[in-house]
């Protein structure tokens, strides 16, 4: 995969420092500090694409970039600087959210569909079932593939970090994520046949350059929470709001792939959401959570704290992408439609 283009003074640290070294143990320090956006991280682009970058040494790594950079302590020292700013405000988004179910003791499977009860936000598979244009499609399949191209790639990083019903549970899970036995039917190889059903290339990363910082948030919060063990409880439980409300969507989605016309590649990965998610949704609010908080109750509020981020995130993305289609839904997806398939 090629390194993005940078978008800021962050990222363009992080991505010089990458291309300049060939050997990436040379003790340079990234100095990122004056740079750190004071507020809302969520949406600054060159903040998440920075961020972004850095996690991805631990993924597919980069074209011409050593794989010991992954390990490089002054790469970990930068990046544990910008997981300082995510976090607060990951805490900060979610604050409001989690006042609406407390942390007290009780059914947390419950506590779970309270909170996406109480999430708000635009309806995007509802706006693509009945309104968007295939250019606009064309745009959500190009965001969505940042993350979908490696999709649960980051909850196998909390296998380890947990033990018992719970290990066995996320693994069932992630073995039908990974196509039950099937290299074809891996969930992010069914994605990236619809994307070239649309007319897309489907190399993972491709599209990096394009990605919103929206889109970027919605990466790093999945990776940050699953690459640190005193998180797993987080992981877990935005992996279960994750599974909870796939569903309905992908069920709208399809739909409004078949009004558009686009084909048997392009809605086959969502129509196996449908089903495949209904059956994930339960294992991983019950088989996962439930009896991750049975067995360690003190991970109750970052269970709790790991879906609220999740939803949160999910209408942030939401929210920029119906902003960025409803203006002038026809020519601003028409351009990006122009420019990814250049």
């Amino acid at each position: 995969m090629h390194l993005p283009a940078p978008r800021g003074p962050l990222s363009d640290r992080v991505v010089t420092a990458l291309r300049r070294d060939s050997d990436p143990f040379r003790g340079r320090a990234l100095d990122l500090g004056a740079y750190l956006p004071a507020s809302d991280g969520l949406r600054d682009e060159d903040f998440q694409l920075a961020l972004w970058v850095l996690y991805e040494l631990h993924y597919r790594g980069f074209d011409g970039v050593d794989d010991r950079a992954e390990w490089d302590p002054e790469l970990l020292r930068g990046r544990a600087e910008l997981e300082t700013v995510l976090e607060r405000d990951l805490r900060a988004a979610t604050a409001d959210l989690l006042a609406t179910v407390g942390d007290e003791d009780g059914d947390v499977v419950e506590q779970i569909r309270q909170l996406i009860d109480a999430a708000d936000g635009p309806d995007v598979p509802r706006f693509v079932q009945r309104e968007a244009t295939r250019d606009q499609f064309v745009d959500l399949m190009v965001q969505r593939s940042i993350y979908t191209l490696k999709e649960s790639d980051p909850s196998s990083f909390v296998l380890p970090r947990v033990d018992g019903s719970v290990k066995v549970a996320l693994a069932e899970l992630q073995y039908d994520e990974y196509g039950g036995g099937r290299p074809e039917r891996l969930h992010a190889a069914l994605f990236a046949k619809a994307m070239e059903a649309c007319g897309l290339e489907s190399e993972y990363g491709f599209y990096i350059d394009h990605a919103t910082a929206p889109t970027l948030a919605l990466n790093n919060t999945a990776s940050f929470l699953c690459l640190h063990r005193r998180l797993r409880g987080a992981a877990l439980g935005h992996l279960a709001a994750f599974e909870a409300t796939s569903t309905l969507p992908c069920r709208k989605i399809a739909s409004g792939i078949q009004r558009l016309g686009l084909g048997e590649a392009v809605w086959d990965y969502f129509d196996e959401h449908v089903e495949a998610d209904a059956v994930h949704e339960e294992v991983a609010l019950r088989s996962i959570c439930a009896a991750a908080v049975a067995a360690e109750p003190a991970l109750r509020s970052d269970v709790l704290f790991g879906a609220a981020a999740c939803l949160v995130i999910d209408a942030v993305v939401a929210e920029d992408m119906l902003t960025r289609w409803r203006p002038e839904p026809l020519e601003a997806a028409a351009a990006m439609s122009h420019q990814v398939s250049a």
